[in-house]
């Protein structure tokens, strides 16, 4: 049964069973499981307060989401992936506006990071975060 997303419950579920993707991908796992270690409870709780204030309105998120990701080794090729899987998982679980709405500004987040990380890639001597 596919629901809509309403609450911090809907979001806890989206967010779990995302990143459940991403730790057992081939292309992201590696980096994420290599970063995050052991680290995985901590850093699920961020992501929970992050959507909740994306896509609730509740301001439970105090943090800059970019700095954390800005040294990753990532390429394009690893926002596509992580985007497929975050539409994939957003649309086995729910529908709807906010699920909409969870998506555009997922895809929004993706190319806003590539683009500032090939930038600082780029510019030598500028600072990342």
């Amino acid at each position: 049964m596919i629901n809509t997303i309403n609450d911090l419950s809907d979001i806890r579920i989206l967010v779990d069973a995302f990143y459940e993707k991403v730790r057992n991908d081939s292309l992201l796992g590696p980096i994420f499981n290599g970063v995050i270690g052991e680290r995985w409870p901590a850093h699920l709780e961020k992501m929970y307060t992050f959507w909740q204030t994306v896509l609730l309105k509740e301001h439970t998120y105090y943090g800059r989401p970019f700095p954390p990701h800005a040294r990753l080794p990532l390429q394009q090729v690893h926002f596509e992936r992580w985007l497929m899987l975050f539409y994939e998982t957003v649309d086995e679980h729910y529908s709807g506006e906010k699920a909409d709405e969870a998506k555009w500004r997922a895809g929004k987040m993706a190319e806003m990071f590539l683009h500032k990380i090939m930038y600082f890639r780029n510019q030598a001597g500028t600072s990342l975060a």
